[in-house]
């Protein structure tokens, strides 16, 4: 076996009942609970009993999902399963760099709070939607996004898989272009269209709210949404929220330097699906619950 990367879960894997198990058998799941329930109380309440309504709401999406994707790896690290590298997709970015040391489980917190909240507000202010378009390469759906005014390519997820933000008066006109380019554009259920220039609002606020926040020397490598390469400055957290998630050129960059064991830690299998469209021969597991922690256990030993 090589090297093991942890890939942290985003926005849109959220679902009741999420992260429970964990947080009853991992004292260091546990511990990640009781830290956000200390800066937002009732997280844990949200992430276990709250309806699916309710953490589809961005201002509490992030929170809860940040919550049990670091509690999954803490979970793993209290195991025995230390990762060589990590990353996470666009929300997943910030509890990864949490894992790594760049940031406290608190800062990164408090930040992952501000950050759903103002990402929220910018839907509201900038009503967009999003699509994740089928069957076309990165430049016929840059063509598509191209001819249909308003339409941003932002989330590179995977050959053949592309997420698009609209501006809403474009959103009637961009599925049918994608379909006359041979594609298929599947709306997606989300409250904003994110990494577009929709969301300039918060990444300005959260720009004048965290001027001062400095990344700490990390622990393990933490790979950046914006340049698909290992995270440079804090500049990139905030540049993140309005640029292109390059996910693709992410795990491709991972499994140059000999990474070929991708655990994905979180609500969903998301990302696990993704890096197995990216790299067919890799080996791709998740962690939401104790199940999921127990057949990793017995795969990478």
């Amino acid at each position: 076996m090589g090297k093991i990367a942890l890939l942290f879960a985003g926005q849109g894997a959220q679902k009741p009942g999420m992260g429970r198990s964990l947080s009853e058998t991992s004292a260091k799941a546990a511990e990640v609970f009781r830290i956000a329930d200390g800066l937002r109380p009732g997280t844990s309440e949200q992430c276990f009993k709250g309806t699916a309504e309710e953490l589809s709401e961005t201002v509490n999406t992030q929170p809860c999902i940040f919550t049990v994707d670091l509690a999954a790896a803490e979970a793993l690290a209290e195991a025995g399963i230390v990762p060589d590298c990590v990353a996470g997709f666009s929300l997943g970015e910030i509890p990864a760099l949490a894992f790594s040391g760049m940031l406290s489980p608190e800062e990164a917190f408090r930040f992952v709070m501000r950050r759903g909240y103002w990402m929220q507000e910018a839907g509201r202010m900038n009503p967009g939607v999003m699509f994740a378009v089928l069957n076309l390469s990165p430049e016929q759906v840059e063509a598509v996004c191209q001819s249909v005014a308003g339409s941003y390519p932002v989330n590179y997820n995977a050959p053949g898989q592309i997420s698009v933000s609209c501006v809403a008066e474009a959103a009637d006109a961009f599925a049918p272009a994608v379909a006359q380019a041979g594609g298929k554009a599947l709306r997606l259920k989300v409250s904003g269209g994110f990494h577009s220039p929709m969301m300039q609002p918060a990444y300005e606020a959260l720009r004048g709210e965290f001027a001062g926040l400095r990344f700490a020397s990390p622990d393990l490598p933490v790979y950046s949404n914006l340049s698909g390469h290992i995270y440079e400055s804090e500049d990139q957290l905030f540049k993140q929220i309005i640029s292109p998630v390059r996910w693709e050129e992410l795990i491709r960059a991972m499994a140059d330097t000999g990474v070929d064991t991708f655990i994905e830690v979180g609500p969903g299998k998301t990302l696990t699906g993704l890096v197995k469209k990216i790299l067919p021969q890799a080996l791709a597991l998740n962690v939401e619950d104790n199940a999921g922690l127990d057949a990793v256990k017995l795969a990478v030993r």
